[in-house]
């Protein structure tokens, strides 16, 4: 069982496992042109391919986005993210999927008007992606030079190949974790879902 082997050999399942959806391989290979700073192919499309391919349903079903998280501080304002927007509409041209590319950087600046709750300014991709609702959700990846895959994944593969969603109570409320799970799970019933910490409310 993937979930209980060391992190070492989860990488390479990892990678295994994600390739079986064509559609998450193209949007990496058409992502790298880009040349973006610091990104990574994240969130949904990662974990629920995983989710996907272990209860042996098709690869990219219900995944309805694929997450393009980069970080570039250097201009925050929203036309030079647009501008990097419209070049990703190009580059992905013809591809049957939403591609929702992001500043990560500029994310402190929309983030409370939209979930209720304020946003410490990012210092890193990495730092936006510790910050998801659930840690299983924590995972992103990208190719870089030579065929080699940069994952960045803080709490480990474990609970993405287990099938089991944590909470990870250090940016979004309560009220999008729950909403999220109980969304998922109609998706995956498969899915342990754990509570939101009490403490944490």
């Amino acid at each position: 069982m993937i979930g209980r082997l060391p992190l070492d050999e989860q990488l390479p399942a990892l990678r295994t496992t994600l390739q079986r959806n064509e559609l998450l391989t193209e949007v990496l290979a058409r992502t790298a042109t880009l040349d973006l700073p610091g990104w990574y192919l994240t969130a949904g499309c990662v974990f629920q391919t995983v989710w996907n391919v272990v209860t042996h349903r098709a690869p990219s079903g219900g995944i309805r986005d694929y997450d393009v998280f980069y970080f570039d501080d250097a201009d925050l304002s929203w036309a030079a993210e647009d501008e990097v927007i419209a070049a990703g509409r190009a580059v992905f041209a013809g591809l049957p999927v939403e591609i929702e590319i992001r500043n990560e950087a500029r994310v402190h600046l929309w983030y409370e008007a939209k979930f209720g709750v304020p946003c410490p300014a990012y210092t890193s991709s990495e730092a936006a992606i510790d910050s998801f609702a659930a840690t299983t959700c924590c995972v992103g990846v990208r190719t870089e030079p030579g065929d080699r895959w940069r994952v960045y994944a803080p709490h480990g593969l474990s609970d993405v190949f287990n099938l089991v969603l944590r909470p990870n109570p250090v940016q979004a409320p309560r009220s999008v974790y729950e909403a999220k799970a109980a969304r998922w799970r109609r998706r995956w019933p498969e899915l342990t879902v754990l509570p939101w910490p009490p403490s944490a409310d």
